[in-house]
């Protein structure tokens, strides 16, 4: 099945400090003051006030009075700033900022330089640290997005080391280093384990698989990085898949359950043919079962004079034709990372009836080769009930319902399936046959809803459209009268 991945494209954010320029504020201010003071003989140094040292440092020096003013010249000075900065606190931060909530926000944080005053000239509560939450004194202090911090409360919220660098990241009223928020909240590549590089537009691009949300650079799908043949995953750098051969990789968990070889299949095809029956849909003929590589499942294909074939990669088959095929004699070994040791058997398959055999591509888990099973045994019942001449988006539709029935069943055996489906007409109530298997893992369970998933959303006309019109007419009118209605005129009841 071909994969469905989306591509994503997001904004890396930007980090810049940098001071709030106040200058008409300064001049008002100063002018003010020169107007209160006047004949008093203060001075201020080249009419501002004092400046910041070294361009970009975020901190001010307290104001220091001059040796030759009067106790009283300084406290009138101090009233005089500390009633400014009020004034100033109370006016809307014309600079202000948002913090960077996502990935696709530019984040500018912005700091502004502040000299304290004495603490009794300013109003109770106005200065709060936004780490302590204790109320700022004498000293120095930190002003950025509206929030004061104590020069040594301004700390990276992920390592709580200080933040001296003039360029940082704010993520909402949280400060981090630029380093540290980048390794939390830039994307990583699951399969290189690095940071997902910017295009050439600077947006991050990256895909991500719909169901597992496993995140990749898009460079990864043309550098013959292995992908998982049955759950469509890509290797990662650290961990090596299980090498098929013809092309194929399996991963650790799907090689947990699969299936190898036609006698470890037996059992499973028994328990499906039993699940029909419990459908009231026996299958009287003995149909022989055979799990293949590839190769011969192309062979066997290229042989059948018609059929449906509708995925990018066949994994099953309803032989209808006289034919020779390999069929996989025992299990093979698996050594450095790759299958070896495989053992074939030709078999001379005869024509005793409408189905000649049923094919399953070997090495897949045990929920996907059941659902493989459950689909092609469906063609099977219908072309020994005499469904013929069916066209392909009906045939392959009601084979996908049973599939995504039996799928239902073995993962959710305690909750009836979008088959709460009538056998037939006078025993329209009965329910599913209960899962003959013992309790199953959750990686186990997770493949099986991949499964649904993949039958659910697959885009192909006859699959997807085909199974969307086979599930609504068997929810609204059963299983037993959708295929009554299929035998009379070939197509779904509306």
């Amino acid at each position: 099945m071909a994969s469905s991945n989306s591509s994503y494209l997001s904004r890396p954010p930007q980090f810049r400090g940098h001071t709030t320029p106040c200058a008409e504020r300064r001049s008002c201010f100063m002018r003010w003051l020169s107007k209160l003071f006047k004949g008093s003989g203060f001075r201020v140094s080249n009419g501002r006030r004092p400046h910041v040292m070294g361009g970009e440092n975020l901190l001010h020096r307290p104001v220091k009075p001059v040796d030759d003013q009067s106790k009283a010249e300084n406290e009138d000075l101090d009233r005089a700033i500390a009633l400014s900065l009020a004034e100033d606190a109370k006016k809307p931060n014309a600079a202000g900022h948002k913090g960077h909530e996502n990935m696709d926000t530019r984040v500018k944080d912005s700091l502004s330089m502040t000299s304290y005053q004495p603490v009794q000239f300013l109003p109770r509560g106005q200065r709060i640290c936004g780490a302590c939450h204790c109320e700022i004194g004498y000293g120095q202090y930190l002003s950025c997005m509206e929030t004061f911090w104590h020069p040594q409360c301004f700390r990276c919220c992920a390592c709580h080391q200080l933040i001296c660098e003039s360029e940082f990241s704010l993520s909402g009223t949280n400060p981090y280093h630029k380093s540290c928020y980048k390794e939390l909240h830039h994307p990583k590549c699951d399969v290189c384990h690095e940071f997902i590089p910017v295009n050439r537009a600077g947006l991050i691009e990256y895909r991500a698989h719909p169901f597992w949300g496993q995140k990749y650079c898009p460079t990864h799908e043309h550098d013959r990085t292995p992908r998982c043949c049955s759950c469509e995953r890509m290797e990662s750098r650290s961990t090596r898949y299980i090498s098929l051969g013809e092309g194929r990789s399996l991963c650790l968990e799907c090689l947990d359950s699969a299936i190898m070889d036609t006698g470890d299949c037996q059992p499973l095809y028994h328990s499906i043919r039993d699940y029909y029956e419990g459908m009231n849909m026996r299958i009287d003929q003995q149909i022989p079962m055979l799990l293949v590589e590839r190769q011969a499942l192309n062979e066997a294909i290229e042989g059948e004079k018609e059929g449906h074939h509708h995925m990018p990669e066949t994994r099953g088959l309803c032989l209808s034709e006289e034919q020779t095929v390999s069929s996989i004699l025992k299990r093979p070994k698996i050594g450095g990372n790759k299958v070896k040791d495989m053992q074939t058997y030709p078999q001379k398959l005869t024509r005793k009836c409408e189905v000649t055999a049923i094919l399953v591509l070997y090495g897949l888990p045990r929920l996907l080769t059941g659902s493989i099973l459950a689909h092609e045994l469906m063609h099977g019942w219908l072309r020994l009930k005499g469904y013929r001449n069916l066209s392909p988006e009906v045939e392959e539709g009601i084979c996908q319902v049973l599939s995504h029935m039996w799928l239902e069943s073995e993962i959710m055996p305690s909750v009836p399936s979008t088959s709460s489906y009538a056998s037939s007409s006078s025993s329209s109530s009965s329910s599913m046959p209960p899962s003959k298997k013992g309790a199953k893992s959750e990686i186990e369970k997770n493949l099986g809803r991949f499964f649904i998933h993949q039958i659910v959303h697959d885009t192909s006309s006859a699959y997807g459209g085909g199974f969307r019109a086979a599930n609504a007419a068997v929810t609204k009118y059963g299983l037993r009268r959708t295929l009554d209605h299929i035998r009379y005129t070939g197509r779904f009841p509306e």
